[in-house]
């Protein structure tokens, strides 16, 4: 096992897709990624998912869950709330208690199922939001399941997440950015749930197996970015130049000069948790655990993508 230095530094968790993250000490695991997280969804009248790339005003909603929500075990009451907040419009509550109603036919990329409804108030927020029409659904993990691309991870499933259940990413690749960029950015630009810090910039590619705290992680394919890198997620306005300035070091061209170049740009790796035990207290991690490396390839040549 390499011991690096690094360190988990932040822990994101996003609940509704594609809205403005919360930052937390503590996060409990989940074989879907972190509780709580994506397990909202915007969607239009068909049931399609509203996201940043066609919707970039969702970078504005903010969303507050109680604290002790991210303790290991804690169950909601009747009197515990999601809290939405966005520019112009008065504050949505959303009950954390399962809602009643089932609607059908909702789609995020390849996957249709049916989620829970959270009803007339919110549809009528976001719908008012957008200036179109919007419905907030929450994931039905009772009778649906989401599996992840069983090329890279097969057996694991999401919630609402684009991909797959976690997203990793380091202070050093950040800063090997920033270093290009005329203006520099912040993490949030890139949605990730985990980010690490004592480690080499971009060393993250490499690591095909990790453990935080006690948990192992494995980490299956690099994570190629849309445009949502783009948006600044304080005024939901895009500026192309972090893409322009990724191609220049980041692009499938440059990390795998024998491969099919597909004119993709990578940041952060995906991983799933290996062997999640449903039984067992202490299924949490922190800001402050040590990040060691079991397994590692020699070069970003060689991580899939």
């Amino acid at each position: 096992m390499e011991k690096t230095k690094a360190r988990v530094t932040s822990i994101f968790v996003y609940p509704v897709k594609s809205c403005r993250g919360i930052s937390v000490p503590q996060a409990p695991l989940t074989p879907t990624g972190f509780r709580w997280d994506r397990q909202w969804l915007v969607v239009n009248s068909k049931g399609r998912a509203y996201t940043q790339r066609v919707e970039p005003k969702l970078a504005l909603v903010t969303v507050k869950l109680p604290d002790e929500a991210f303790s290991e075990g804690w169950l909601p009451t009747a009197n515990s709330f999601m809290v939405l907040k966005a520019p112009g419009m008065n504050e949505l509550k959303i009950s954390l208690s399962n809602p009643r109603d089932v609607t059908d036919g909702i789609s995020v990329w390849e996957w249709s199922g049916s989620a829970w409804d959270e009803g007339q108030e919110a549809a009528n927020w976001f719908s008012n939001y957008l200036g179109k029409p919007g419905r907030l659904v929450r994931f039905n993990a009772a009778s649906e399941t989401r599996p992840v691309d069983p090329q890279y991870a097969n057996g694991h499933k999401v919630m609402f997440s684009d991909g797959y259940p976690f997203l990793l990413l380091s202070q050093g690749s950040m800063d090997a950015l920033n270093n290009l960029l005329k203006e520099p950015v912040p993490v949030n630009r890139f949605r990730t749930n985990i980010l690490v810090d004592g480690c080499e910039p971009f060393s993250e590619d490499l690591w095909t197996e990790i453990e935080i705290n006690k948990f192992a992680f494995q980490g299956v394919k690099l994570c190629s970015r849309c445009k949502v890198p783009t948006i600044d997620q304080e005024t939901a306005v895009a500026k192309p130049d972090i893409n322009e300035t990724l191609k220049t070091f980041r692009s499938d061209k440059v990390l795998r000069p024998t491969g099919k170049v597909q004119g993709k740009v990578f940041m952060g790796q995906n991983m799933v948790l290996k062997n999640f035990l449903k039984d067992g207290k202490g299924k949490v991690i922190k800001v402050g655990d040590p990040v060691n490396v079991v397994k590692m390839v020699s070069s970003a040549a060689e991580a899939p993508v």
